[in-house]
C-alpha cells in the first residue's frame, strides 16, 4: 500500500529500508523521500518502520536445542 503519496513510497519500501538499516524517520526520509512532502504520512511511516525494525529477544536456550 502507498504510505507516502507525495513521493510514491510503499509499506514494502519502508520495510526494505528497515532491513537496510534505517532506524528513524529522519533516516527513512533521506533514503526514500518519505514524509518530506506534506508530512501526513509521518506517523504511519514511523509505525511501519518501528514494526519492521523490531528484533525478537534472543533465546540462547532455543539456539542450543
Amino acid at each position: 500500500m502507498y504510505v507516502c503519496v507525495c513521493h510514491g513510497v510503499t509499506d514494502r519500501q519502508i520495510r526494505e529500508a528497515a532491513k537496510q538499516g534505517c532506524a528513524s524517520l529522519a533516516e527513512l526520509s533521506m533514503y526514500t523521500g518519505c514524509a518530506t512532502g506534506c508530512g501526513t504520512c509521518a506517523s504511519l511511516a514511523t509505525e511501519i518502520l518501528a514494526e519492521a525494525s523490531a528484533r525478537p529477544l534472543p533465546l540462547p536456550m532455543l539456539a542450543a536445542a
